[in-house]
Formats: C-alpha cells, structure tokens, sequence
C-alpha cells in the first residue's frame, strides 16, 4: 500500500504523462537516446514554443534530463525516475524485488551478496552514472560521478527508513552534490542567489523553510536543505501542513550537510543545529530560533510554518527578490 508522501510524488510524474503529446516526446527521446527541440518539432504539427513547454513539465516533474550543446538543449530521458513512478503503482504480482540489504561498497570490498537485490541495485546505479555523465559532460569525469553517486548510497542508506527506492534517492542526493561542487568550482554558472538552510533532522523546519523559499522566490533563487542529524524521513504533518499550503513535500527526503551545499551557497541559515556547519569566509550565516516541529500536533506545526514564512518573506526581500503569492 502506497503512503501518503509515496502517492503524491506518484501522482506528480502521472499527472505529467497525461498527455498524450508529453507521452510521445518520452516515446521518441527514449527510441532516439537524446533528442533536441527543433528534432522533437518535426514530429508534431506544433509550434516550438509548444513543444518547449511540454518538454519543460517534463523536466519539472524529473523526467528529462538535459544538457546545453552549443546554442541548443539537448534532452534525455531519466529512466530511473520512470522507474521509480512504475515502482510505486505495480501490483505485487509485478514488482520487483525490493532494493535492500548490502550497500554497493560491499561488492567493491569483495564480500559475498545476495543476487537479485543486489543486481537491482547496481543497474539502477549505473544507469543513473550514465545519465549524470551525460549532465556534467564537461565538468566531471564518470570516475568522480562513480564516486560521489556510490558514496551518497552509503550515506543515506545508514539514515533512511525505507530503502526499497534508495538507489532513485542516492542518485538525486548525488545529481545536487554534483551540481554544487559545479557551482563552487565555477565549473557552472550561479545565475540566482543559492540559499541553504540547515537543521538538525532535515524533515521539519529545514524542509519547509527551502519549500516555501523556492515557492515564494520562483526562478529567482535557487535552494538546498540538509540537517546535521538527518532523520529516516521527512516528519508527516509537516508534509501535511505544507499540502495544505499548495507545496508537495512528497518526494523529498533527509540528506546530510555537505561541504559541497555550503561551498556552494551565498546564504546558509541553520535552525537548532548549533555550530555542527562548517564556517566557509564569503557567505553570509543567519540562525533562526524556531521551535521544533517533531512530535507537535498539527495545528503547532502550522504556527511554525507561519513564522518561517515570515522570515522567508523577509529573506527574498534582503535578497532584492520580490516574494510571490501563496496560493492556498
């Protein structure tokens, strides 16, 4: 049985295939490997401005990655979030055998694994390496990608409090870490301010603070949370008081503080998490002293979000961003 946070990352991707243009675009990106604009175009009695838009909910909803050749865009598909989204819905006659057990360092030191398991693991990791060398062409070596998506494995696999779809997840944990080690390397370009907020448990007031921040600040700022303690998942009636607000917490997940995150960030603000942030010279640190929302009753819950809002709004101002309204 799916779970309520499960249903609603589910039913992001569907609603994004329900379309009978975006299901061709996927059919053709997924026959030819890569395809660009103007290629997709000659399929479709459209315009490409139309085509562009199909293909940006697609993106949105994770199910293209893309990469910038030339003066052009080119498209691939990210076969492991189509994985994930027919995970969720398969009947049990169908699914796959679940992803748990050994993390893959352990095929690399040699110990003895159990087969199936294992080997769904290591395809779905591979063929996640392959799509992030494909993102980072020009930045990093599949010898670095290799690394940083086998040692996010580890990572969230010694917090995480349900494993069957770890793999999707450490791939994702990695694709952010890459891209901010990018940003700090200057490898890629930081168009918008890069805000990180950090808490203990990132599955509260982290996790809300960056939903809201992105929500409010659109395209003009870009956001990562992580926590110093990171709990199995993102705490339930936070997910639920922030449905409530229109935003969908439900594909998020805990991840820890990096170095990358912080490197990469011009803001990082923390929330109970003391001094376990590392101290880069160039950023700006703020902390906000808000309660914490574990084990609060929902209406409790809710009063945080409001301060956090608050502040958020606050934040985008100092930031010279004018804050959006919040449909509810």
């Amino acid at each position: 049985m799916l779970t309520v946070a499960q249903a609603m990352s589910a039913a992001r991707v569907l609603k994004a295939l329900a379309d009978p243009v975006r299901l061709r675009l996927v059919s053709l990106i997924v026959a030819e490997g890569q395809s660009r604009v103007g290629d997709l175009g000659a399929e479709f009695d459209l315009s490409q401005p139309t085509i562009t838009h199909h293909l940006n909910v697609l993106f949105d909803a994770g199910l293209l990655l893309r990469a910038r050749e030339g003066s052009g865009v080119l498209y691939r598909v990210n076969v492991a979030a189509l994985n994930e989204a027919a995970s969720l819905i398969a009947t049990p006659t169908f699914q796959a055998t679940p992803v748990l057990a050994t993390p893959p360092s352990s095929r690399r030191q040699g110990r003895a694994l159990p087969g199936l398991a294992w080997d769904n693991a290591e395809r779905a990791l591979a063929r996640g390496i392959e799509e992030l060398a494909f993102r980072y062409a020009g930045s990093f070596g599949t010898e670095t990608i290799d690394r940083y998506v086998h040692e996010s494995y580890q990572t969230l696999y010694r917090t995480a409090a349900v494993k069957t779809h770890l793999p999707v997840l450490a791939l994702r944990f990695a694709g952010e870490r890459l891209g901010a080690l990018a940003q700090a390397t200057g490898k890629i370009a930081k168009p918008v301010p890069e805000v990180l907020f950090v808490c203990t448990q990132n599955s509260g007031r982290s996790q809300m603070a960056a939903a809201l921040t992105q929500r409010l600040g659109g395209d003009m700022v870009h956001v990562r949370s992580a926590g110093s303690l990171p709990a199995g998942q993102v705490n339930p009636t936070v997910v639920e008081v922030m449905t409530q607000r229109g935003l969908d917490l439900g594909s998020e997940f805990p991840k820890p503080i990096t170095d990358d995150f912080i490197r990469a960030a011009d803001v990082v603000i923390t929330m109970g998490c003391g001094d376990a942030c590392p101290i880069y010279p160039g950023r700006r640190y703020l902390d906000w002293d808000l309660p914490d929302p574990a084990d609060q009753p929902l209406d409790i819950v809710a009063g945080i979000a409001d301060r956090i809002e608050t502040k958020v709004r606050q934040l985008l101002s100092d930031l010279g961003i004018e804050p959006m309204n919040l449909d509810r």
